[in-house]
């Protein structure tokens, strides 16, 4: 049987932390490699919408096959830049989770914050969970140590693969 797996990439923190490090993601490697690695049929990944001023991502992420969902930002708060994507990202989760029509394996998540954690130990508790990919181990919140090692990966060490 295939695998059909579904991952799902928190793209603020995926843009900080390369912009942070001076590298930045080549979106169609990127799939490619999710696809080959971990059999990933479907990616989701989320951000921020900034009308006119990111078109060029969005597009690239669209080319690469991504589905991208997009977190409207308040007009209060324009100028802060901030999305605060983690809670959509889990409500699609759950949403998915739920959808008897839509048939997958496993899920795995993109992200370095803690913000998934109570979401990852419901996965695991379901057997739905892959694997989470943080950025650096430097950077994995110390409220995953009590995850085995082989539940995540890093993608400093894919860095090669995925950076233009």
């Amino acid at each position: 049987m295939k695998e059909n797996n579904i991952a799902y990439i928190d793209g603020q923190n995926l843009h900080l932390w390369t912009r942070s490090e001076w590298w930045s993601v080549d979106f169609s490697k990127l799939r490619i490699y999710l696809f080959d690695k971990y059999k990933i049929k479907k990616a989701y990944y989320f951000i921020g919408y900034m009308q006119d001023e990111n078109n060029r991502l969005y597009t690239k992420l669209q080319e690469a096959w991504f589905i991208v969902v997009f977190k409207k930002q308040q007009l209060l708060m324009e100028t802060n830049k901030k999305w605060n994507i983690d809670s959509d990202l889990i409500f699609h989760v759950m949403a998915k989770l739920l959808d008897e029509a839509d048939k997958f394996d496993k899920i795995l998540i993109v992200s370095w914050d803690w913000d998934f954690k109570i979401l990852i130990d419901f996965l695991i508790k379901k057997q739905r969970f892959l694997k989470i990919l943080f950025p650096n181990k430097k950077y994995a919140s110390s409220l995953y140590n009590d995850l085995m090692n082989e539940n995540f990966d890093y993608l400093i060490n894919i860095k090669h693969y995925i950076s233009h």
